[in-house]
């Protein structure tokens, strides 16, 4: 049995979750998700919590098993506490600013770069060198983050890019005379 599809999820007060056929709504605080599921999976409601039970121990069914409980799990937090990504810049004369909703990366280039927001997603630039990207759809934040990161991934000769913050860069010595 998964150790991880077994577990209950906790439902906190205020946070409202609708199972459908084939599909799962979590509505609270923060806002609403959806998410479509593998109608061969059971999710049901309980006193409070949500439990996730899969038919049969095929691999096919328990592999559905253990991710369903985990997106219904990140859609509740989500909606109750938001998910965030923090970005930090290194490098001589990069920087970031927001424009409106947008965020404008000095980076290096000849132009600065634009990123938008989607819908769901606020930058935060607490200061010109670290990037706070907030949401409630937890792939979401962790996709956009990838996306700013990718405009200038973090260089191994003098460290130089968009990292995320604590991510550690393996240094390359350079050219020896």
């Amino acid at each position: 049995m998964s150790r991880i599809g077994k577990k209950p999820i906790a439902v906190p007060d205020g946070v409202e979750v609708q199972v459908g056929t084939g599909q799962v709504t979590v509505k609270g605080p923060k806002g609403e998700l959806e998410q479509d599921i593998s109608p061969e999976i059971a999710v049901e409601q309980e006193a409070g919590n949500v439990n996730v039970r899969r038919p049969t121990d095929r691999g096919e069914h328990r592999a559905l098993h253990g991710l369903t409980r985990s997106l219904i799990a990140n859609m509740v937090e989500g909606v109750t506490d938001g998910f965030e990504k923090r970005l930090e810049i290194q490098g001589v004369g990069y920087r970031a600013q927001l424009r409106g909703r947008a965020l404008e990366l000095a980076l290096g280039f000849s132009h600065p770069v634009q990123v938008e927001a989607p819908e769901g997603i606020d930058f935060e630039v607490p200061q010109p060198t670290e990037i706070v990207i907030r949401g409630i759809d937890k792939q979401l934040v962790g996709q956009v983050a990838a996306d700013i990161r990718k405009r200038r991934p973090p260089e191994p000769y003098k460290g130089k890019g968009i990292r995320y913050r604590g991510e550690h860069v393996a240094r390359k010595v350079g050219k020896r005379a």
